[in-house]
């Protein structure tokens, strides 16, 4: 059987990290996509040091030329790619802001372009690799904060995180895994949404129940799905949760 090749962006540190580190004890070949590369090697370099076959490209999502410097890479390494994790999110505005009426075009501009336009940009780019897979799995890492459904009810236990920009590029990234998923419905590529849960990272503070260790269960459970397994949907873990 040929090795598993996984690319996972934003993965020098926290959920990609974790992610990578689980991946990579399982015998996939993984490749951290890293804003500073000198931390992505040293990411790496962890990972080698314990069995993991890893590696670190340079990857920022403000760089519009990333997605081909991924590709090129990887096409000529490899020749496919087995999973893209789209990890890397920013969060630019207090989380219990409820700043709908103040949020900056910037701000929602910023948001936007590393949580949803550089996702697409680089999913395109990689999809022909994917489709040279024997099971290629895409997963975009969102939030329940994403979720129209449950931000819309008043007595929902997430209806105070009103940060405007953040919630809503992920809204629009659930929107795209839906429509790339149906795109492919009839391939053996499967597509779908995963929310970590609130863990403890710079992104999602100190008072986050979830300790980064733990952070890698949704991810690597939609990473690696057989063939029966879901597609177009959002989960935690195993649990779907409504759009």
């Amino acid at each position: 059987m040929m090795e598993k090749i996984a690319f996972i962006s934003g993965a020098n540190r926290g959920i990609g990290y974790e992610t990578a580190k689980k991946l990579g004890e399982t015998g996939i070949n993984v490749i951290l996509g890293c804003r500073d590369l000198a931390k992505g090697k040293s990411a790496a370099e962890s990972l080698i040091a314990n069995g993991i076959k890893a590696e670190a490209l340079k990857y920022d999502a403000m760089d519009p030329h990333a997605p081909e410097e991924i590709f090129n890479y990887i096409n000529d390494k490899y020749k496919k790619l087995d999973i893209l994790i789209n990890n890397a999110g920013i969060l630019l505005e207090p989380l219990f802001g409820k700043n709908s009426s103040t949020v900056t075009g910037q701000v929602i501009k910023d948001t936007y372009q590393t949580n949803l336009f550089a996702v697409i940009a680089l999913t395109q780019k990689l999809l022909p690799l994917i489709k040279a897979s024997d099971a290629g799995r895409i997963v975009n890492v969102s939030t329940i904060l994403s979720s129209l459904t449950l931000q819309s009810k008043a007595d929902s236990p997430i209806a105070p995180a009103k940060a405007f920009a953040y919630n809503s590029s992920k809204t629009a990234l659930n929107a795209y895994t839906i429509h790339l998923a149906n795109e492919l419905k009839n391939t053996n590529i499967k597509v779908n949404a995963g929310h970590p849960g609130w863990v403890k990272t710079e992104l999602g503070g100190p008072k986050a129940p979830i300790e980064v260790e733990d952070s890698y269960k949704t991810s690597v459970y939609l990473a690696t799905l057989d063939h029966e397994g879901p597609t177009g949907g959002l989960f935690q873990e195993n649990n779907a949760l409504p759009w």
